[in-house]
């Protein structure tokens, strides 16, 4: 008999429950992280369920995995301890019986995923890779750090440079499906988690009039061990091709080395050839197992 998979009202769905729906989904996450070594979920679907379900649609197999369809993406996860007994087949029936275009990730590649896929007539879209490296023996910052190409780095403002950080960001993300929606309220969601820090947010500023042309931003994942993150480098295109991309990367880098930070990681399309020869010439190397995958129903 196949597992058993019901729908969950929105009303019963409270992400600061400690039980119910909402505790199950977390849980499964943080079991299937730990298993695979990627978490099945991002930080924007983990942002977006603190919101509630609203108009999406969850599915839970008893307290083993649950399918989350939102905004034309589908979100999938089973424990580990129930994997191979139809949970995940069972919750993918349920998700794609109404038709429709969907996308959906699998991080890390996982073959579980990769044959659901097929089942259900998904194919491979997209691949993100997770660069690394390590945060000893970094590259000097270059001469221009001081200002001498007519810019200079500074970290954030708060209360000062938010919109400037998402009018950069529109820019230069203006062709990429997730990064360059980001909002204001967006933004100011991610400045409110528990790990945002101003002082690892760095501004690339014209010095003759203050405008914002670039900026990254640093993340630490509070994990054991910690580590740093790349989490988004973003140059104007008015910018570009004056080594300012690199300049704020280094600035970044050794901002985390001096956290005492071991190791830093990066996500970049596997398909951008000129970002990923710039992270290569920084060091960063990506290993087969480090592969996110987006598939796609048409």
């Amino acid at each position: 008999m196949p597992p058993s998979v019901h729908l969950v009202p929105p009303s019963d769905f409270d992400w600061t429950a400690s039980d119910g729906p909402a505790a199950t989904v977390r849980e499964v996450v943080e079991a299937a992280a730990s298993e695979d070594g990627a978490a099945p979920l991002d930080e924007a679907a983990l942002l977006g369920l603190g919101h509630g379900l609203g108009a999406s649609t969850l599915w839970l197999s008893d307290e083993s995995g649950f399918a989350w369809r939102h905004d034309g993406a589908l979100d999938l996860a089973v424990a580990p301890e129930a994997r191979g007994q139809g949970a995940g087949a069972a919750l993918a029936a349920a998700a794609t019986a109404e038709a429709g275009a969907l996308t959906a990730w699998s991080h890390g590649h996982h073959p579980g995923a990769a044959a659901l896929a097929a089942r259900f007539g998904f194919e491979p879209v997209r691949d993100l890779w997770v660069m690394r490296r390590p945060l000893d023996d970094l590259p000097p910052l270059p001469p221009a750090a001081h200002g001498a190409d007519g810019v200079d780095v500074r970290t954030f403002r708060v209360g000062e440079d938010e919109d400037a950080v998402v009018a950069v960001n529109a820019e230069a993300f203006a062709h990429h499906p997730e990064q360059g929606s980001l909002t204001r309220a967006g933004l100011e969601e991610r400045m409110a988690q528990p790990w945002f820090d101003p002082g690892g947010l760095f501004l690339a500023a014209r010095s003759a009039d203050g405008e914002i042309v670039g900026f990254h931003w640093t993340k630490v994942h509070d994990e054991e061990p910690p580590y740093g993150e790349v989490y988004v480098v973003g140059v104007s295109p008015r910018a570009q091709g004056a080594g300012l991309g690199r300049r704020l990367t280094l600035t970044g880098l050794h901002h985390l080395a001096a956290r005492g930070l071991a190791e830093v990681v990066l996500y970049v399309e596997a398909d951008n050839a000129p970002a990923v020869a710039v992270y290569g010439r920084l060091g960063f190397t990506h290993a087969p197992q480090d592969t996110h995958v987006q598939y796609a129903r048409s």
